[in-house]
């Protein structure tokens, strides 16, 4: 397996913690993106709503894939994770997920959580999508 370890400069410094935003299996052309959230680079929150933040999130994931090589259309799975009760937030949240994926339509899991990277952090998307 030949690994390309992809870091938009836009997003955050994920060095730190010992990760990277996405790495990309050179050989399948699978790509494995870490949880995204609505940090910049201070690590900090731009926007205090879990819409905002899902918003923020799926815009960081837009650039690791493109990043990657990959887009939207190569989603294979989705997995979003939900500070609070899940079903508080669905009605909110399903059309913002829909305008975002289009007619992509990946495998997707939603989980309702009691905590993420940070107290001030709402909302984390992880993804595995195939490159272009």
């Amino acid at each position: 397996m030949t690994k390309k370890l992809v870091n938009p400069d836009r997003l955050y410094d994920g060095t730190p913690f010992g990760m990277s935003q996405a790495v990309l299996d050179t050989e399948s052309s699978l790509v494995f993106v870490s949880g995204q959230v609505d940090w910049n680079h201070q690590y900090q929150v731009s926007r205090n709503s879990v819409t905002g933040q899902f918003e923020a999130a799926l815009e960081n994931l837009r650039t690791v894939l493109v990043a990657a090589g990959a887009s939207v259309d190569g989603l294979l799975h989705l997995r979003l994770y939900i500070r609070g009760e899940l079903e508080d937030h669905m009605e909110s949240l399903v059309p913002i997920l829909a305008g975002f994926l289009g007619s992509s339509r990946p495998a997707v899991t939603a989980i309702g959580v009691a905590s993420l990277a940070s107290k001030a952090t709402l909302v984390e998307v992880e993804a595995v999508a195939r490159a272009d």
